[in-house]
Protein backbone atom coordinates (compact mmCIF):
# COMPACT_ATOMS: atom_id res chain seq x y z
CA UNK A 1 0.00 0.00 0.00
CA UNK A 2 1.41 3.92 -1.10
CA UNK A 3 2.28 5.69 1.82
CA UNK A 4 0.46 9.06 3.07
CA UNK A 5 2.37 11.80 2.87
CA UNK A 6 4.95 12.98 5.01
CA UNK A 7 4.14 16.64 6.30
CA UNK A 8 7.94 17.13 5.24
CA UNK A 9 11.31 15.17 4.99
CA UNK A 10 12.94 17.42 7.23
CA UNK A 11 12.03 20.00 9.60
CA UNK A 12 14.90 22.07 10.18
CA UNK A 13 15.92 23.73 13.06
CA UNK A 14 13.15 24.09 15.40
CA UNK A 15 12.86 26.76 18.20
CA UNK A 16 11.84 27.87 21.43
CA UNK A 17 8.68 29.45 21.55
CA UNK A 18 8.96 31.99 24.84
CA UNK A 19 6.61 35.27 25.39
CA UNK A 20 4.58 34.71 22.21
CA UNK A 21 7.94 34.38 19.72
CA UNK A 22 9.98 31.12 18.00
CA UNK A 23 13.28 32.05 19.64
CA UNK A 24 16.45 30.48 19.27
CA UNK A 25 17.62 29.03 22.08
CA UNK A 26 21.34 30.73 24.19
CA UNK A 27 23.70 27.83 24.10
CA UNK A 28 23.54 28.38 20.33
CA UNK A 29 23.78 23.83 20.80
CA UNK A 30 21.35 21.64 19.08
CA UNK A 31 20.67 17.73 19.08
CA UNK A 32 19.41 15.70 16.34
CA UNK A 33 16.06 13.73 16.65
CA UNK A 34 15.25 10.67 14.17
CA UNK A 35 12.43 9.37 11.92
CA UNK A 36 12.39 5.97 14.14
CA UNK A 37 11.08 3.74 11.09
CA UNK A 38 14.37 4.89 8.57
CA UNK A 39 16.68 6.24 11.08
CA UNK A 40 17.18 9.33 9.26
CA UNK A 41 17.72 12.77 10.66
CA UNK A 42 14.42 15.02 10.07
CA UNK A 43 15.10 18.33 12.55
CA UNK A 44 17.38 19.59 15.30
CA UNK A 45 16.26 20.66 18.44
CA UNK A 46 17.61 23.29 20.45
CA UNK A 47 19.31 23.13 24.04
CA UNK A 48 17.79 25.63 26.78
CA UNK A 49 20.26 27.59 28.84
CA UNK A 50 19.45 29.04 32.12
CA UNK A 51 19.00 32.46 30.83
CA UNK A 52 15.78 30.88 27.89
CA UNK A 53 14.35 28.94 31.41
CA UNK A 54 14.45 32.34 33.37
CA UNK A 55 13.35 34.12 30.26
CA UNK A 56 10.35 31.73 29.72
CA UNK A 57 9.97 32.14 33.84
CA UNK A 58 9.35 35.59 33.29
CA UNK A 59 6.97 35.38 30.58
CA UNK A 60 4.56 33.03 31.91
CA UNK A 61 5.24 34.56 34.95
CA UNK A 62 3.49 38.16 33.61
CA UNK A 63 1.13 36.41 31.57
CA UNK A 64 -0.66 34.94 34.66
CA UNK A 65 -1.24 38.36 36.30
CA UNK A 66 -3.51 39.16 33.33
CA UNK A 67 -4.61 35.85 31.94
CA UNK A 68 -6.28 35.03 35.62
CA UNK A 69 -8.77 37.37 35.32
CA UNK A 70 -9.88 37.07 31.85
CA UNK A 71 -13.02 36.29 32.90
CA UNK A 72 -13.69 32.27 32.67
CA UNK A 73 -16.10 32.30 29.96
CA UNK A 74 -13.71 34.15 27.89
CA UNK A 75 -11.35 31.29 28.70
CA UNK A 76 -13.43 28.64 28.00
CA UNK A 77 -13.83 30.36 24.50
CA UNK A 78 -10.22 30.12 23.73
CA UNK A 79 -9.98 26.58 24.66
CA UNK A 80 -13.03 25.27 22.26
CA UNK A 81 -11.65 27.72 19.69
CA UNK A 82 -8.18 25.63 20.66
CA UNK A 83 -9.94 22.16 20.42
CA UNK A 84 -11.74 23.39 16.79
CA UNK A 85 -8.04 24.25 15.50
CA UNK A 86 -6.77 20.74 17.18
CA UNK A 87 -9.45 18.96 15.44
CA UNK A 88 -8.95 21.13 12.24
CA UNK A 89 -5.22 20.23 12.10
CA UNK A 90 -5.34 16.54 13.50
CA UNK A 91 -4.56 14.44 10.29
CA UNK A 92 -1.14 17.52 10.05
CA UNK A 93 -0.10 16.57 13.80
CA UNK A 94 -0.70 12.49 13.15
CA UNK A 95 1.43 12.51 10.13
CA UNK A 96 4.54 14.31 12.14
CA UNK A 97 3.58 12.24 14.95
CA UNK A 98 4.38 9.37 12.75
CA UNK A 99 7.63 10.48 11.76
CA UNK A 100 8.33 11.93 14.87
CA UNK A 101 7.30 9.02 17.50
CA UNK A 102 7.29 5.97 15.50
CA UNK A 103 3.45 4.70 15.77
CA UNK A 104 0.74 3.52 13.22
CA UNK A 105 -1.02 5.86 11.22
CA UNK A 106 -4.15 4.85 12.74
CA UNK A 107 -2.42 5.32 16.32
CA UNK A 108 -1.39 9.07 15.59
CA UNK A 109 -4.98 9.69 14.29
CA UNK A 110 -6.24 8.20 17.47
CA UNK A 111 -4.10 9.93 19.67
CA UNK A 112 -5.08 13.37 18.02
CA UNK A 113 -8.92 12.70 18.84
CA UNK A 114 -7.45 11.95 22.36
CA UNK A 115 -6.40 15.19 22.23
CA UNK A 116 -9.60 16.93 20.93
CA UNK A 117 -11.30 15.14 23.63
CA UNK A 118 -9.04 16.59 26.37
CA UNK A 119 -9.28 19.82 24.83
CA UNK A 120 -13.09 19.81 24.96
CA UNK A 121 -13.19 18.29 28.46
CA UNK A 122 -11.22 21.12 29.74
CA UNK A 123 -13.13 24.16 28.15
CA UNK A 124 -16.12 22.31 29.43
CA UNK A 125 -14.81 21.79 33.23
CA UNK A 126 -15.23 25.12 34.54
CA UNK A 127 -18.69 25.70 34.50
CA UNK A 128 -18.65 23.15 37.89
CA UNK A 129 -15.83 24.34 40.01
CA UNK A 130 -16.40 27.95 38.99
CA UNK A 131 -19.95 27.93 40.59
CA UNK A 132 -18.01 27.58 44.38
CA UNK A 133 -20.05 26.49 47.02
CA UNK A 134 -22.31 28.71 49.51
CA UNK A 135 -24.10 28.35 52.49
CA UNK A 136 -26.74 31.30 53.78
CA UNK A 137 -27.27 31.43 57.47
CA UNK A 138 -24.69 29.15 58.45
CA UNK A 139 -25.31 31.04 61.80
CA UNK A 140 -27.13 33.96 62.76
CA UNK A 141 -26.22 36.00 60.23
CA UNK A 142 -23.87 34.51 58.65
CA UNK A 143 -22.88 33.29 55.36
CA UNK A 144 -20.10 30.90 54.44
CA UNK A 145 -18.78 30.36 50.86
CA UNK A 146 -15.94 29.12 48.91
CA UNK A 147 -14.25 29.89 45.50
CA UNK A 148 -11.63 28.19 43.45
CA UNK A 149 -8.88 30.59 42.06
CA UNK A 150 -6.16 30.07 39.44
CA UNK A 151 -2.91 29.00 41.02
CA UNK A 152 -0.38 30.38 39.14
CA UNK A 153 2.65 28.92 36.55
CA UNK A 154 3.07 25.54 35.78
CA UNK A 155 5.95 23.20 34.36
CA UNK A 156 4.08 20.66 32.87
CA UNK A 157 6.76 17.74 31.36
CA UNK A 158 5.41 15.52 28.52
CA UNK A 159 6.87 11.92 27.95
CA UNK A 160 8.40 10.33 24.75
CA UNK A 161 5.83 7.40 24.19
CA UNK A 162 2.27 9.62 24.30
CA UNK A 163 3.87 13.18 24.02
CA UNK A 164 0.61 14.82 22.26
CA UNK A 165 -1.26 12.94 24.40
CA UNK A 166 0.36 14.11 27.56
CA UNK A 167 0.21 17.68 26.26
CA UNK A 168 -3.42 17.76 25.93
CA UNK A 169 -4.00 15.87 29.83
CA UNK A 170 -2.88 19.13 31.04
CA UNK A 171 -2.03 22.23 29.15
CA UNK A 172 -5.60 22.97 27.84
CA UNK A 173 -6.82 22.30 31.75
CA UNK A 174 -4.21 25.35 32.94
CA UNK A 175 -5.59 27.24 30.50
CA UNK A 176 -9.09 26.85 31.33
CA UNK A 177 -8.18 27.68 35.03
CA UNK A 178 -6.55 30.63 34.30
CA UNK A 179 -2.82 29.19 34.84
CA UNK A 180 -0.06 29.51 32.38
CA UNK A 181 2.52 26.87 31.31
CA UNK A 182 5.88 26.37 30.63
CA UNK A 183 6.29 22.98 28.69
CA UNK A 184 9.39 20.83 28.53
CA UNK A 185 9.08 18.35 26.08
CA UNK A 186 10.78 14.64 25.96
CA UNK A 187 14.22 15.00 23.60
CA UNK A 188 12.95 12.12 21.86
CA UNK A 189 9.98 13.66 20.19
CA UNK A 190 10.78 16.95 19.95
CA UNK A 191 8.93 17.33 16.05
CA UNK A 192 5.49 16.38 17.59
CA UNK A 193 5.70 18.80 20.81
CA UNK A 194 6.31 21.27 18.20
CA UNK A 195 3.90 20.60 16.16
CA UNK A 196 1.32 20.65 19.16
CA UNK A 197 2.48 24.13 20.12
CA UNK A 198 2.48 25.48 16.76
CA UNK A 199 -1.25 25.04 16.83
CA UNK A 200 -1.82 26.39 19.91
CA UNK A 201 0.09 30.09 18.52
CA UNK A 202 -2.59 29.60 15.90
CA UNK A 203 -5.86 30.64 18.64
CA UNK A 204 -4.09 33.70 19.59
CA UNK A 205 -3.37 33.27 23.27
CA UNK A 206 -2.15 36.71 24.68
CA UNK A 207 1.80 36.15 25.07
CA UNK A 208 3.94 34.11 27.53
CA UNK A 209 0.79 31.91 28.71
CA UNK A 210 2.05 28.82 26.88
CA UNK A 211 6.13 28.47 26.84
CA UNK A 212 7.56 25.79 25.09
CA UNK A 213 11.20 25.37 25.83
CA UNK A 214 13.52 22.27 24.47
CA UNK A 215 15.77 21.19 27.50
CA UNK A 216 19.33 19.03 27.32
CA UNK A 217 20.03 16.21 28.96
CA UNK A 218 21.23 18.45 32.42
CA UNK A 219 18.04 18.12 34.75
CA UNK A 220 19.52 20.96 36.54
CA UNK A 221 17.08 23.22 35.06
CA UNK A 222 14.20 21.18 36.65
CA UNK A 223 16.14 22.54 39.74
CA UNK A 224 15.95 26.20 38.54
CA UNK A 225 12.43 26.41 37.46
CA UNK A 226 11.01 24.38 40.72
CA UNK A 227 12.65 26.30 42.61
CA UNK A 228 11.64 29.91 41.36
CA UNK A 229 9.00 31.54 43.39
CA UNK A 230 7.04 32.17 40.67
CA UNK A 231 6.31 28.56 39.60
CA UNK A 232 3.63 26.99 41.77
CA UNK A 233 4.04 23.50 40.63
CA UNK A 234 4.78 20.53 37.71
CA UNK A 235 2.51 18.52 36.14
CA UNK A 236 4.58 14.82 34.37
CA UNK A 237 3.32 12.01 32.72
CA UNK A 238 6.94 10.13 32.72
CA UNK A 239 8.83 7.56 34.73
CA UNK A 240 8.85 6.53 38.52
CA UNK A 241 12.63 7.47 38.45
CA UNK A 242 11.86 11.20 37.75
CA UNK A 243 8.56 11.59 39.09
CA UNK A 244 10.10 10.30 42.39
CA UNK A 245 13.28 12.90 41.84
CA UNK A 246 10.35 15.76 41.04
CA UNK A 247 8.38 15.08 44.14
CA UNK A 248 11.39 15.68 46.65
CA UNK A 249 12.11 18.68 44.99
CA UNK A 250 8.35 20.12 45.04
CA UNK A 251 8.57 18.90 48.62
CA UNK A 252 11.33 20.88 49.13
CA UNK A 253 10.39 23.47 47.42
CA UNK A 254 6.50 23.85 48.69
CA UNK A 255 5.13 22.98 45.09
CA UNK A 256 2.08 21.29 43.50
CA UNK A 257 2.15 17.55 41.85
CA UNK A 258 0.95 15.25 39.67
CA UNK A 259 3.31 13.28 38.77
CA UNK A 260 2.42 10.18 36.63
CA UNK A 261 5.47 6.97 36.68
CA UNK A 262 5.69 3.60 35.74
CA UNK A 263 3.71 0.59 35.65
CA UNK A 264 3.63 -2.67 34.96
CA UNK A 265 0.18 -3.65 34.12
CA UNK A 266 -1.53 -7.08 33.33
CA UNK A 267 -4.54 -8.74 31.26
CA UNK A 268 -5.66 -11.97 32.95
CA UNK A 269 -7.91 -14.24 30.90
CA UNK A 270 -10.49 -16.61 32.47
CA UNK A 271 -11.12 -19.97 31.41
CA UNK A 272 -14.35 -18.48 30.29
CA UNK A 273 -12.91 -16.23 27.59
CA UNK A 274 -13.59 -16.30 24.07
CA UNK A 275 -10.30 -16.91 22.47
CA UNK A 276 -10.62 -15.02 19.47
CA UNK A 277 -11.57 -11.89 21.52
CA UNK A 278 -8.76 -12.92 24.16
CA UNK A 279 -6.76 -12.65 21.78
CA UNK A 280 -7.34 -9.50 19.97
CA UNK A 281 -7.38 -7.66 23.45
CA UNK A 282 -3.50 -9.46 23.84
CA UNK A 283 -2.68 -7.82 20.49
CA UNK A 284 -3.72 -4.56 21.23
CA UNK A 285 -2.96 -4.28 24.59
CA UNK A 286 0.66 -5.99 24.68
CA UNK A 287 1.92 -4.65 21.02
CA UNK A 288 -0.10 -1.49 20.35
CA UNK A 289 1.61 1.72 19.82
CA UNK A 290 5.53 -1.23 19.93
CA UNK A 291 4.32 -1.52 23.58
CA UNK A 292 5.54 1.61 24.43
CA UNK A 293 1.76 2.78 25.71
CA UNK A 294 0.99 3.46 29.45
CA UNK A 295 -1.41 1.28 29.87
CA UNK A 296 -0.04 -1.24 28.02
CA UNK A 297 0.39 -4.77 29.43
CA UNK A 298 3.37 -6.86 29.62
CA UNK A 299 2.43 -9.76 31.79
CA UNK A 300 -0.58 -11.96 31.02
CA UNK A 301 -2.30 -14.35 33.35
CA UNK A 302 -4.27 -17.14 31.40
CA UNK A 303 -6.64 -19.40 34.03
CA UNK A 304 -7.32 -22.97 32.64
CA UNK A 305 -6.35 -25.93 32.31
CA UNK A 306 -3.18 -27.15 30.00
CA UNK A 307 -5.81 -27.72 26.57
CA UNK A 308 -6.85 -24.21 27.67
CA UNK A 309 -3.81 -22.66 27.89
CA UNK A 310 -2.66 -24.18 25.05
CA UNK A 311 -5.55 -23.04 23.46
CA UNK A 312 -4.74 -19.16 24.11
CA UNK A 313 -1.12 -19.85 23.97
CA UNK A 314 -1.73 -20.95 20.38
CA UNK A 315 -4.39 -18.46 18.86
CA UNK A 316 -1.80 -15.52 20.38
CA UNK A 317 0.93 -17.16 18.85
CA UNK A 318 -0.41 -17.46 15.35
CA UNK A 319 -2.10 -13.76 15.91
CA UNK A 320 1.56 -12.27 16.36
CA UNK A 321 3.18 -13.61 13.90
CA UNK A 322 1.11 -11.91 10.86
CA UNK A 323 1.32 -8.46 12.35
CA UNK A 324 2.56 -6.48 9.82
CA UNK A 325 5.55 -4.05 10.77
CA UNK A 326 6.85 -1.59 8.55
CA UNK A 327 6.89 2.74 8.24
CA UNK A 328 3.54 3.95 10.20
CA UNK A 329 2.39 5.67 7.39
CA UNK A 330 1.83 3.03 4.99
CA UNK A 331 -2.14 2.53 6.18
CA UNK A 332 -1.79 -1.41 6.03
CA UNK A 333 1.35 -1.50 9.21
CA UNK A 334 0.20 -3.04 12.86
CA UNK A 335 3.64 -2.53 14.22
CA UNK A 336 5.50 0.29 14.03
CA UNK A 337 9.24 0.87 15.27
CA UNK A 338 10.39 1.46 18.83
CA UNK A 339 10.50 5.63 19.15
CA UNK A 340 14.37 5.25 20.22
CA UNK A 341 17.40 3.28 19.85
CA UNK A 342 17.59 3.13 23.23
CA UNK A 343 13.82 1.87 23.77
CA UNK A 344 14.65 -0.85 21.79
CA UNK A 345 18.07 -2.02 23.35
CA UNK A 346 16.13 -1.92 26.44
CA UNK A 347 13.92 -4.69 25.06
CA UNK A 348 16.24 -6.78 24.22
CA UNK A 349 17.98 -5.87 27.37
CA UNK A 350 14.91 -7.30 28.68
CA UNK A 351 14.36 -10.80 26.61
CA UNK A 352 18.31 -11.53 27.31
CA UNK A 353 17.43 -11.09 30.74
CA UNK A 354 14.24 -13.31 30.70
CA UNK A 355 16.01 -16.00 29.21
CA UNK A 356 19.49 -16.00 31.67
CA UNK A 357 15.81 -16.29 34.44
CA UNK A 358 14.77 -19.50 32.36
CA UNK A 359 11.84 -18.10 31.10
CA UNK A 360 11.19 -19.97 27.26
CA UNK A 361 10.91 -17.69 24.39
CA UNK A 362 8.28 -19.19 22.36
CA UNK A 363 8.39 -15.87 19.83
CA UNK A 364 11.36 -13.46 19.24
CA UNK A 365 10.92 -10.79 17.97
CA UNK A 366 14.63 -9.61 17.74
CA UNK A 367 15.59 -10.50 14.16
CA UNK A 368 12.97 -8.80 12.51
CA UNK A 369 13.77 -6.71 9.51
CA UNK A 370 11.49 -4.61 7.43
CA UNK A 371 12.68 -4.52 3.53
CA UNK A 372 13.84 -0.71 3.12
CA UNK A 373 14.12 0.28 6.66
CA UNK A 374 16.96 -1.79 7.64
CA UNK A 375 18.17 1.19 9.85
CA UNK A 376 14.60 1.24 11.60
CA UNK A 377 14.21 0.80 15.51
CA UNK A 378 12.33 -1.98 14.32
CA UNK A 379 11.14 -5.31 16.88
CA UNK A 380 8.89 -8.10 16.19
CA UNK A 381 6.47 -9.15 19.02
CA UNK A 382 8.04 -11.75 21.40
CA UNK A 383 6.37 -13.62 23.79
CA UNK A 384 7.84 -15.67 26.57
CA UNK A 385 6.15 -18.65 28.56
CA UNK A 386 6.97 -20.33 32.17
CA UNK A 387 7.33 -16.90 33.53
CA UNK A 388 7.53 -16.86 37.41
CA UNK A 389 6.15 -13.35 39.18
CA UNK A 390 9.63 -13.22 41.00
CA UNK A 391 11.78 -12.87 37.84
CA UNK A 392 13.42 -9.32 38.03
CA UNK A 393 13.20 -7.30 35.88
CA UNK A 394 11.01 -9.57 33.30
CA UNK A 395 7.95 -10.05 35.45
CA UNK A 396 8.46 -6.94 37.51
CA UNK A 397 9.23 -3.92 35.80
CA UNK A 398 8.39 -2.34 32.46
CA UNK A 399 9.75 -3.10 29.32
CA UNK A 400 7.81 -0.58 26.84
CA UNK A 401 8.23 -2.74 24.49
CA UNK A 402 6.33 -5.14 22.04
CA UNK A 403 7.02 -8.11 24.85
CA UNK A 404 4.41 -10.57 26.55
CA UNK A 405 5.07 -13.05 29.61
CA UNK A 406 2.66 -15.61 30.08
CA UNK A 407 1.94 -16.59 33.45
CA UNK A 408 -0.20 -19.43 34.75
CA UNK A 409 -2.25 -18.77 38.38
CA UNK A 410 -3.98 -21.74 40.10
CA UNK A 411 -6.73 -19.51 40.43
CA UNK A 412 -8.37 -15.95 40.02
CA UNK A 413 -6.84 -15.02 43.48
CA UNK A 414 -3.48 -16.18 42.87
CA UNK A 415 -3.93 -13.89 39.93
CA UNK A 416 -4.90 -11.09 42.19
CA UNK A 417 -2.00 -11.52 44.59
CA UNK A 418 0.32 -11.00 41.68
CA UNK A 419 -0.70 -8.29 40.21
CA UNK A 420 -1.28 -6.60 44.23
CA UNK A 421 2.31 -7.76 44.95
CA UNK A 422 4.14 -5.72 42.33
CA UNK A 423 5.54 -1.82 43.37
CA UNK A 424 3.27 -0.59 40.74
CA UNK A 425 -0.78 0.53 40.30
CA UNK A 426 -1.54 1.46 37.39
CA UNK A 427 -3.87 -0.77 35.40
CA UNK A 428 -5.18 -4.29 34.80
CA UNK A 429 -7.62 -5.83 33.04
CA UNK A 430 -9.79 -8.92 32.54
CA UNK A 431 -11.12 -10.65 30.36
CA UNK A 432 -14.09 -12.99 31.02
CA UNK A 433 -18.07 -13.55 30.40
CA UNK A 434 -18.29 -14.06 34.43
CA UNK A 435 -20.13 -10.95 36.31
CA UNK A 436 -18.90 -12.31 39.74
CA UNK A 437 -15.41 -12.66 38.51
CA UNK A 438 -15.54 -9.41 36.97
CA UNK A 439 -16.76 -7.34 39.89
CA UNK A 440 -14.14 -9.38 42.36
CA UNK A 441 -11.62 -8.21 39.87
CA UNK A 442 -12.57 -4.71 40.07
CA UNK A 443 -12.67 -4.64 43.45
CA UNK A 444 -9.57 -6.39 44.67
CA UNK A 445 -7.18 -5.05 42.25
CA UNK A 446 -4.97 -2.32 43.91
CA UNK A 447 -4.62 -0.09 40.45
CA UNK A 448 -5.96 3.13 39.57
CA UNK A 449 -7.40 1.54 36.14
CA UNK A 450 -9.20 -1.58 35.24
CA UNK A 451 -10.76 -2.77 32.57
CA UNK A 452 -13.25 -5.44 31.63
CA UNK A 453 -13.45 -6.85 28.52
CA UNK A 454 -10.48 -4.69 27.33
CA UNK A 455 -6.90 -4.29 26.34
CA UNK A 456 -6.33 -0.60 27.11
CA UNK A 457 -8.29 0.69 29.76
CA UNK A 458 -8.23 3.89 28.41
CA UNK A 459 -10.84 6.34 30.33
CA UNK A 460 -12.43 8.92 28.60
CA UNK A 461 -11.24 12.62 29.33
CA UNK A 462 -13.22 13.76 31.42
CA UNK A 463 -12.03 11.18 34.32
CA UNK A 464 -9.02 11.52 36.19
CA UNK A 465 -6.31 8.83 34.87
CA UNK A 466 -5.86 6.52 37.96
CA UNK A 467 -2.43 5.05 39.26
CA UNK A 468 -1.86 4.09 42.63
CA UNK A 469 1.57 2.76 44.24
CA UNK A 470 4.62 3.92 42.78
CA UNK A 471 2.75 4.76 39.45
CA UNK A 472 1.88 8.33 40.90
CA UNK A 473 2.94 10.69 43.49
CA UNK A 474 1.10 14.20 43.96
CA UNK A 475 -2.10 15.44 44.92
CA UNK A 476 -4.16 15.25 41.64
CA UNK A 477 -4.24 12.99 38.31
CA UNK A 478 -4.07 14.17 35.22
CA UNK A 479 -7.07 15.28 32.84
CA UNK A 480 -10.18 16.45 34.30
CA UNK A 481 -9.05 15.98 37.86
CA UNK A 482 -6.35 17.87 37.02
CA UNK A 483 -8.56 20.91 37.89
CA UNK A 484 -7.45 20.45 41.53
CA UNK A 485 -3.82 20.78 40.61
CA UNK A 486 -4.47 24.37 38.66
CA UNK A 487 -7.06 25.44 41.03
CA UNK A 488 -6.91 26.80 44.69
CA UNK A 489 -9.53 27.01 47.44
CA UNK A 490 -10.42 30.52 49.26
CA UNK A 491 -13.19 30.10 51.86
CA UNK A 492 -14.75 33.49 52.62
CA UNK A 493 -16.74 33.79 55.91
CA UNK A 494 -19.24 37.09 55.94
CA UNK A 495 -20.58 38.84 58.94
CA UNK A 496 -23.18 41.53 58.41
CA UNK A 497 -25.83 41.05 61.16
Amino acid sequence: MALVPEVAKHYGRLKNYINGEWVDAGTGEYFETTNPATGEVIAEAPIASRNDVEAAIGAAYGAFKKWKDVPFRDRAKKVFNLREKAAEKSEWMARILVQDHGCTIDEGRGTCARIVENIEAAGSSMFGPYRGEHVDQLATGIDCYQIREPAGVFLIMTPGNIPTHAWSSFVPYALACGCTVIVKPSRQVPVAADSVMKVTAEIGLPPGVVNLVHMGPDRELNNVILSDPRIKGVGLIGSTRVSKELFELCGRYGKRSSLNGNGKNWIVVMADAPVDKAVGYLLRGCFGMSGQRCLGSDNVAVLGDDRRYNAVKEAFLAASKTMKMGYGLDESIELGPLTSMQGKEKVEQFIEAGLHLGAKLLLDGRAARVKGYEKGYFLGPSIFEKVTPEMDPLAKEEAFGPLANLLRPGDLDEAIGWINGGRYGHSACIVTESGKAARKFIRECEVGNVGVNAGIPQPYSFFGLGSKKDSFFGMSKSRMDSVKLFLDEKTVTLRWV
